[in-house]
């Protein structure tokens, strides 16, 4: 006879959620950005400069940026816990995407803002 340990009912569905929502945020702002990019009269520094001087595409590039890095966690969590079977190892990998993502956060913070 198998045992079945038995986890949950909702196992699986908040990492299933936040996969779908984060890629449908990337997705709405790859269009505002196309659409902004379509919209430029030239192609250069200034109007480049010019569009990210603009509120909202900071926090919707921020809000993107979040999305990512949570879109990452969760994929990358799911391969690691799938192939590698030492716990140590596991662990190990876990933190250092961790810090990793924490880093890209900060340098994306410091990118948009100018810190």
């Amino acid at each position: 006879m198998v045992r079945r340990e038995v986890v949950g009912a909702h196992y699986g569905l908040r990492d299933w959620l936040a996969q779908r929502i984060t890629a449908v945020v990337m997705i709405a702002y790859t269009l505002l950005l196309v659409l902004a990019l379509a919209r430029m009269p030239q192609f250069d520094y200034w109007h480049w400069k010019a569009i990210w001087g603009i509120p909202m595409m900071r926090y919707s590039t921020a809000l993107f940026l979040l999305s990512l890095y949570v879109h990452a966690w969760v994929g990358v969590r799911e391969i690691i816990m799938d192939y590698i079977k030492d716990a140590g190892l596991r662990l190990m990998l876990y933190v250092f995407t961790i810090i990793a993502l924490t880093w890209y956060a900060i340098w994306s913070v410091q990118i948009l803002w100018g810190l």
